[in-house]
């Protein structure tokens, strides 16, 4: 999805354009009820000028600035929009042009047919080179597939039937081999069908809190309409002549414009934001609730450890060299192509080994039919690397007489880790331990989990004794050992009985039901079609760890609408103070102490509070994209982090910028 965000500018601004525009249409502009008050304040302002009720200079320049405001605001959602709409360029382009080779006749014959015409459960055959031409699961044969179109990463990756990695989507390249996949949507209805509707925003539902939030601006608004009409009653009782037209910018400046114009844009870009990591949230709330967490449910293997053992240590017998075991372990992996086999060679070089191939050696691949891998050398040397009983049906011997070797053997295994017995000829050498490694800064993001109050419990199948190690290394608050899918589905139950809101991620269909009864259910998109469908967030990368970026995405998300709320409210405050003395001042001449800024004039204050008001949303377009910078840190640190800058700043910049506007205002008037 990477390069599915960049576009050409020209195009971008062009659609920036039109859609700002657009967006003035009724149909549009009501489903904004802060910016359609502007827009009918705008509508009666020119209405008013036209007809003479106001000087022609002041009915102009109030006009236009109104209309600016509500331009701007269009500005701001359709920025957010034209992201959605270059990715869903991208992602239409992988569909286009797709063809597939369906089974029929009981799978013995094939035919080639468009792939919109495929329908679910249908059978299809993709060899190396072919596009897949729609989502499902591989049901037969293994193949290496280049994800770029969807993920923009150009790493291939392994999909295999019969494994928790059978999930393939259509517009993506098989590389190598062979698969047969069975059909898992209706046309219309697939992956990137489902990617592209939500990246331009027309199956975007708001959030609750979004649609809290909309609910008190509508209230605030009414509230403000009835104060200003109002207003305008007293002002005839009292025989105090109030201009229409200040009337109309009296409301807007009170009414909060700011984040009125910009609560859309913020809605859009969190998900966009979710998208930038490549995982596709199937709706805002799920981006959202994601903020709210306080248990992570994280599987200990491809989360918090790689997955993939490594070496991490040698344990040679006695009377044999620890440079003998390192060099007949390095040997027998040299051509060994498996992540272990590389992790061997990789610790006895750190070690101070040199690895000497030679070229006439013959590999011995792992089988499991052996459970050994290793290398013949040209002069009779035989080197074998393997499970304990392997090794010692290959040397002949019998485990009684290496009662060490069994001590070493238990030792590693007791740890957790995998033990790989290395002979050379017909002797024994010693032991390879083989760990599943906690990645490298796993400790410190659970660290700043706990200060924002979240707890963390690692599900492993382990014994609880290597739970208990690997909890403890890793940091996490608690685990649960030897664990089967009816345990994680007790587990989140329980901590929703007792008010949390709990996240998992999985990816086999035995992690369905978890993943469903979860708050929010990360699924791998090379899961299984009943992991995806369960889940509320499909990760494209397929990486467990995503699940900690999707709670700081969310997080931060709250935290710029909580922001860019207090700080336009705050404005209003400060806009009151400039309006409210300019209206009455001629009037009411008591009013001239809440003048403290000494506007120019009356006409002045209204035209410098209007602009103020009209510019700050651009100002702040940057900011609801980009989301407000997230910190790890406790409700009570944000909260007051956010008063001080957003609160007091939201009140005291406006009396700044207007002061200053109002000199550059004063000397055209």
């Amino acid at each position: 999805m990477k390069h599915a965000i960049s576009s050409k500018a020209s195009f971008l601004n062009k659609e920036i354009v039109q859609h700002t525009f657009i967006k003035f249409l009724p149909q549009y502009a009501f489903k904004n009820p802060v910016m359609a008050c502007v827009w009918l304040g705008t509508i009666l302002t020119i209405g008013a000028t036209i007809f003479g009720y106001n000087q022609l200079g002041l009915g102009i320049s109030l006009s236009f600035i109104l209309f600016i405001t509500i331009w701007f605001a269009n500005f701001a959602e359709a920025i957010a929009e034209a992201k959605g709409r270059g990715q869903a360029s991208s992602l239409r382009q992988a569909r286009e042009n797709l063809f597939a080779y369906r089974l029929i006749d009981d799978q013995s014959k094939t035919e080639k047919i468009a792939a919109h015409l495929l329908k679910k459960d249908d059978v299809v055959i993709v060899k190396a080179g072919e596009l897949i031409p729609a989502d499902g699961e591989i049901i037969e044969g293994f193949a290496t597939i280049n994800e770029s179109a969807v993920t923009g990463e150009s790493a291939p990756v392994l999909r295999e039937a019969g494994t928790d990695k059978t999930g393939v989507i259509g517009g993506t390249k098989v590389l190598t081999d062979q698969i047969i996949v069975k059909v898992s949507n209706e046309a219309g209805n697939s992956f990137l069908d489902r990617m592209i509707a939500l990246v331009e925003g027309s199956s975007r539902q708001k959030t609750p809190n979004e649609i809290a939030l909309g609910i008190l601006l509508n209230v605030m608004t009414i509230t403000f309409i009835a104060v200003v009409v109002t207003l305008s009653f007293i002002g005839s009782i009292v025989h105090i002549q109030i201009n229409i037209v200040l009337l109309v910018a009296l409301l807007v400046c009170l009414i909060p414009t700011t984040i009125g114009g910009l609560l859309p844009a913020i809605g859009i870009a969190g998900m966009n934001r979710a998208l930038k990591v490549n995982v596709l949230a199937k709706s805002g709330k799920a981006v959202e609730v994601a903020g709210d967490v306080d248990v992570l449910l994280l599987d200990k293997t491809g989360t918090i450890t790689y997955g993939d053992r490594q070496a991490t240590a040698f344990y040679p017998l006695t009377g044999v060299a620890s440079s003998l075991l390192r060099q007949a372990a390095m040997s027998s992996s040299f051509a060994d192509p498996t992540p272990e086999g590389k992790s061997i060679v990789k610790l006895a070089q750190s070690l101070g080994e040199t690895l000497e191939s030679a070229s006439d050696a013959v590999f011995i691949p792992f089988s499991a039919a052996t459970r050994m891998s290793g290398v013949d050398l040209k002069d009779g040397t035989n080197i074998r690397k393997g499970s304990l009983d392997a090794v010692l049906k290959f040397t002949a011997m019998d485990i009684a007489q290496l009662s060490e070797l069994k001590i070493k053997v238990d030792e590693v295994a007791s740890k957790g880790a995998t033990p790989l017995v290395v002979a050379l000829n017909q002797r024994i050498l010693g032991v390879i331990e083989l760990s599943d490694v906690i990645k490298e800064g796993i400790k410190a993001r659970f660290d700043l989990f706990r200060e924002m109050g979240i707890k963390t419990i690692m599900v492993t199948g382990d014994n609880p004794l290597t739970a208990a190690a690997i909890a403890a290394t890793a940091g996490v608050d608690d685990y649960i050992a030897e664990a089967k899918p009816e345990d994680k589905l007790a587990c989140i139950r329980a901590e929703q009985k007792n008010g949390h809101l709990v996240a998992m991620v999985g990816d086999g269909t035995n992690d369905a039901p978890a993943l469903a009864q979860a708050d929010i259910g990360l699924a791998m998109s090379s899961g299984t079609q009943a992991a995806k469908e369960a889940g509320n967030m499909v990760d494209l990368d397929s990486d467990p760890t995503k699940l900690l970026d999707i709670v700081e995405i969310g997080k931060q998300q709250l935290i710029t609408r909580g922001a860019l709320t207090t700080f336009s409210l705050a404005n209003d405050v400060s806009k009151y103070f400039v309006i409210l003395p300019a209206l009455f001042a001629v009037a009411v001449p008591q009013l001239n102490v809440l003048n403290f800024l000494k506007l120019s004039s009356p006409t002045s204050a209204v035209l410098s509070a209007l602009i103020f008001n009209a510019l700050i949303i651009p100002a702040l377009i940057p900011l609801a994209l980009r989301g407000v910078k997230f910190k790890p840190a406790s409700a009570l640190s944000l909260l007051r982090r956010n008063m001080f800058i957003y609160g007091i700043g939201g009140v005291i910049l406006p009396f700044i910028v207007i002061k200053i506007i109002d000199l550059f205002v004063s000397c055209f008037l």
